[in-house]
């Protein structure tokens, strides 16, 4: 009788032991696909800018981060933006697909691939040169209140 009682209680625990992986299980890949379709959506305005409206656009992408990110893009605006207006500088990032990483509650790992157009002035040549590549950039997505920020990137530049 006791060992009924002892095999109960252990399957008892068992099981709660397998509902709550499974349920953690669940609620990770919800937050990656969750935090994948929020990169998607941000990456063209972290990646993107203007020389007409680049202050506005780093101001929009410092917006979607958080922590040194955050940081960092504010302090890239001192020096990106005279290099910008003086080549004139059109950078656009489309998101060609992408896939989650990592999944761990509020921290997810993204990777984008990502098309970039760039185009801006050759000095001395008289015209405007467009480059096309194709990249992929790696999101760091961390949950905060109910909304999805860029934590950290990091960009690798492919050729095919």
């Amino acid at each position: 009788m006791i060992a009924l009682l002892v095999l109960a209680l252990g399957l008892g625990a068992a099981s709660g032991v397998f509902w709550y992986d499974a349920h953690a299980m669940r609620s990770d890949e919800e937050a990656g696909q969750e935090a994948l379709a929020a990169a998607r959506e941000l990456a063209p305005d972290l990646l993107s800018y203007d020389y007409r409206t680049v202050e506005q656009d780093l101001a929009r992408a410092t917006g979607h981060t958080t922590g040194e990110l955050a940081k960092h893009y504010k302090q890239l605006s001192a020096g990106l933006v005279a290099k910008v207006k003086a080549e004139r500088t059109v950078q656009t990032a489309s998101v060609a697909d992408g896939g989650v990483e990592v999944a761990e509650g509020d921290r997810v790992e993204v990777l984008l691939f990502v098309n970039m157009g760039t185009e801006k002035e050759i000095t001395g040549k008289g015209g405007r040169r467009f480059q096309q590549s194709k990249n992929r950039a790696r999101f760091v997505m961390v949950r905060q209140d109910s909304r999805w920020l860029v934590a950290d990137l990091s960009t690798l530049i492919g050729t095919a």
